[in-house]
């Protein structure tokens, strides 16, 4: 099932009042808003995510889980690549090599959000983010120049970067071009997560406009299984 576009930032009903601050949101920022029901947290208003790092077995591969703050699973990224067993990219991630790839950022109905691509096995090959039903949307595009890993372009223009904050590749901050940070992804502490085993913590506490949000969104949620190729 595929939808032509995700929904914008803020937008859903409901969506009336702000999130108080919480443990592990990045300090000095305003928070996004969520909505007030469960069933209508999104991928594109919940300020903490949490990506899992175990995957699901589905029909056509593999998933891995993305829940938010009280454990409810509101979407998923599916691995769609041709021909690849969850077994196969499993051994391909730990030998560190880097594969064409496409992924698919799905909703907690299982639509299809947003879709990564990456066409190339070249290293430095762009990673190409479109909605559902194709339309551009932007790149990102591997660097490496000094704690810069990625950089996120639209409309052809850098509207953020992805820079090294901790040991792991994974582990990054995301700056605008104006140095402010508007992203980060990295290890929750036990007693935040409330995801068993292995997880990624995705804080996204800023309200931002298109095409930025959407590209936060896909690079966040794909920056472990699809950008970095790392083991977990």
């Amino acid at each position: 099932m595929t939808s032509s576009a995700p929904t914008p930032p803020g937008k859903t009903p409901g969506d009336a009042s702000a999130r108080e601050p919480q443990r592990g949101s990045m300090p000095g920022t305003p928070h996004r808003r969520a909505p007030s029901r469960a069933f209508e947290r999104t991928l594109f208003t919940e300020p903490v995510l949490f990506v899992s790092r175990e995957t699901t077995p589905t029909a056509a591969g593999q998933e891995y889980g993305v829940f938010d703050r009280q454990g409810l699973r509101i979407g998923g990224v599916a691995v769609t690549t041709p021909g690849f067993l969850s077994k196969a990219v499993q051994l391909l991630r730990k030998s560190g090599q880097y594969v064409s790839r496409r992924f698919e950022v799905r909703d907690a109905n299982q639509s299809t959000v947003l879709k990564v691509a990456k066409p190339s096995k070249d290293p430095l090959a762009d990673f190409i983010v479109t909605r559902a039903d194709g339309t551009p949307i932007g790149e990102i595009t591997p660097t490496n120049v000094g704690r810069v890993r990625f950089t996120l372009r639209a409309e052809g223009r850098t509207i953020a970067t992805v820079v090294a904050s901790g040991r792991q590749l994974w582990e990054v901050t995301i700056e605008d071009p104006a140095g402010n940070k508007v992203a980060h992804v990295g290890h929750p502490s036990p007693e935040l997560s409330p995801v068993n085993g292995n997880a990624c913590l995705v804080e996204i506490p800023l309200q931002v406009p298109e095409p930025l949000a959407s590209m936060l969104v896909a690079t966040t949620l794909t920056i472990d299984i699809a950008l970095t190729a790392q083991p977990g």
